[in-house]
């Protein structure tokens, strides 16, 4: 199954700053173990939302808001896409690309698309449109 992994966008993120040169390394050093074990399909980072726009379609009126955006708790700083055999695989890998990190958050949410199998993955979860949070060690 493919599942999209979305990393939550921050103050130094939408400012803008660079990573530092040591998490760059720790950052490919994980890129390239992830990569070998054919899990990491794509990935990148996002430039800050002042760079980009969000465009809305209501009452067939189409409106364009210009970056930045007030509110980063719903914006996104990158992005990965893991191929794995269950959704407790992704978050895993997701675990581990956040202790690399150091602190985070990311949404790991699965594909949709023929053959990939998230037609079935967690029903009353989609049904009620949330799932409780639960805490990983």
């Amino acid at each position: 199954m493919r599942f999209l992994g979305l990393l939550k966008a921050d103050k130094d993120s939408e400012a803008g700053v660079p990573p530092s040169p040591e998490f760059m390394e720790r950052c490919m050093k994980f890129i390239e173990e992830i990569t070998k074990a054919g899990v990491l399909i794509e990935t990148a980072g996002l430039e800050p939302s002042s760079k980009g726009a969000r465009v809305r379609l209501a009452n067939g009126k189409v409106t364009v808001t210009d970056g930045p955006f007030i509110e980063t708790k719903e914006l996104i700083a990158s992005y990965a896409v893991l191929e794995t055999k269950t959704l407790a695989e992704a978050i895993e890998w997701t675990t581990r690309f956040l202790r690399v990190l150091g602190q985070g958050e990311c949404e790991v949410r699965p594909i949709a698309g023929p053959g990939d199998g998230a037609e079935a993955a967690a029903p009353a979860e989609r049904a009620c449109g949330s799932a409780p949070s639960r805490e990983l060690t």
